[in-house]
């Protein structure tokens, strides 16, 4: 393919790409294949010969499009929002465009650059303290991450790394492995399964932390555990707090957390993957109060900041303990403006070396939305959960199980574990909406999560209409069938 056909092919995928999005909604939107449709459906090795472009477009619908769950439909419920629109699908074909590989500063000047400027940006919007931004001067910084695990990952291994420094030089008598077998980390038990992840892979113990009536950790409920483990000669050295937990958006206590992480020199992180881009605006940004105690903070514009995946973004208080942490300089990475700055040195900011022209996304959207529009998008999501919980609330047969504080619901029909199962099991397979569940202490919940850029009332009173007669048909047959419930 060369640069005329290039631009012909092009031409047809953006249109493709255009008209999937324009009329995704009027596709299913979870697919009806089951594990393994796609390996009949293709050659078993690659073509000795090249295959023309139309063989192969012709197969997106035939062959792709069938096993995909449509993340951007309107009637998309699950999970949380995966961010998309127009400036950063453009962004992103730039990116592959130029197709650097942006390890350090000399290997590609505007990647490196960009970035730290970009999250210096994001930072602003969100209004975090001046530590966390890089400037011309400053400690601290931002960098794009791919996900919120891999966030959550890098600060606890420089957490690791700094406790174990520290510890050394007050107790030089103890080795390193004396130490890592009595480090522990700690989050609540409503975070997230990667960050119970990143210490398995950090190779420390990681410990829950019990959550209240709200599932948010207290200060109370932190300090207690801490004070067992000390006692019984563990050395506590990173907390993992979460803004907007995944089962049910709750909000952990950063104002009572922070102070006591501060006083026993543990690394607190801010996880706050779906829920830090309503910071922006004014009205949800006390929710992230709290957050100059912590040592680093991560959210992820590709959850609801219309950036596309991946580009999560990651601040550190102290860019000194992640360098720190990961520096390795071969010669071959070195270059003469070594000694510009070490904002500039991303690549010991992360785990792997190379990385993707990620910020562009950034630059496209936050330029072409502008604050307002970016704050009008999180506001109309929370204003449709809000509808949707007021829904809810008309309905006598149906429980809110959790504050609606963002852009996600958790509901269910009063009674049993299996009715809700049941109710949940006949709207995934009617394939009109998609939704996922959750655990809040022994109920089995229902989310709704508010997802799509393009998602409108009128699909709200949709999904809404769809659930209750579902659950009325549901409900006829029950009792019958379950006399003992």
């Amino acid at each position: 393919m060369d640069a005329a056909e290039f631009r012909k092919r092009g031409k047809t995928m953006v249109d493709y790409v255009a008209e999937y999005l324009e009329k995704i909604e009027k596709r299913q939107v979870f697919p009806d294949v089951e594990p393994g449709y796609l390996r009949p459906l293709i050659a078993d090795c690659a073509p000795q010969d090249p295959e023309s472009f139309e063989d192969v477009f012709k197969d997106i619908e035939k062959i792709i499009m069938p096993g995909v769950t449509h993340w951007h439909s309107p009637y998309f419920f699950a999970y949380f929002p995966a961010a998309s629109s127009f400036p950063a699908l453009l962004a992103d074909m730039l990116c592959g465009g130029i197709g650097c590989v942006g390890f350090s500063w000399a290997s590609s000047p505007a990647c490196t650059e960009l970035e730290t400027i970009m999250l210096d940006w994001l930072g602003k919007m969100v209004n975090l303290p001046e530590e966390f931004l890089a400037g011309k001067d400053g400690q601290g910084g931002g960098v794009i991450q791919g996900s919120a695990s891999e966030a959550t990952l890098i600060a606890l291994l420089a957490a690791r790394t700094k406790t174990i420094r520290r510890v050394q030089s007050e107790q030089p008598e103890l080795t390193e492995a004396e130490i890592m077998g009595r480090l522990v980390a700690y989050a609540s038990d409503q975070a997230h399964s990667s960050v119970e992840r990143a210490a398995l892979i950090g190779a420390v113990k990681m410990k829950s932390v019990p959550s209240d009536d709200t599932f948010s950790v207290c200060g109370s409920a932190l300090k207690k555990v801490l004070d067992e483990d000390k006692a019984a000669g563990l050395i506590p050295f990173f907390f993992c707090a979460t803004l907007g937990t995944t089962p049910c958006c709750s909000f952990d206590k950063l104002l009572e957390l922070g102070p006591i992480c501060n006083k026993e020199n543990i690394w607190m992180h801010i996880d706050a993957a779906y829920a830090g881009s309503a910071f922006i605006c004014p009205e949800f940004r006390h929710l992230l109060n709290g957050v100059e105690f912590a040592d680093s903070f991560n959210f992820n514009p590709h959850k609801w900041l219309l950036v596309n995946f991946d580009c999560s973004a990651m601040w550190v208080k102290k860019r000194s303990d992640l360098i720190g942490a990961f520096k390795l300089e071969p010669l071959y990475l070195q270059h003469h403006h070594q000694e510009s700055g070490s904002s500039l040195w991303l690549q010991h900011w992360q785990i792997p070396l190379g990385r993707r022209f990620r910020s562009l996304k950034l630059w496209f959207v936050m330029r072409m939305y502008g604050v307002k529009g970016l704050q009008e998008h999180i506001r109309k999501h929370v204003r449709l959960s809000h509808q949707f919980e007021h829904l809810v609330l008309q309905d006598e047969r149906f429980e809110i199980c959790a504050e609606v504080v963002l852009g996600l619901v958790c509901f269910r029909l009063k009674g049993s574990n299996e009715l809700n199962e049941a109710l949940l099991q006949s709207i995934n397979d009617a394939k009109k909406i998609h939704l996922v569940p959750c655990h809040l202490r022994e109920k089995f919940v229902l989310r709704f999560a508010i997802c799509s850029r393009t998602v409108e009332s009128t699909h709200i009173k949709f999904a809404w209409q769809h659930i209750s007669q579902l659950a009325t048909d549901l409900l006829k047959t029950w009792g019958q069938n379950h006399p003992q419930q």
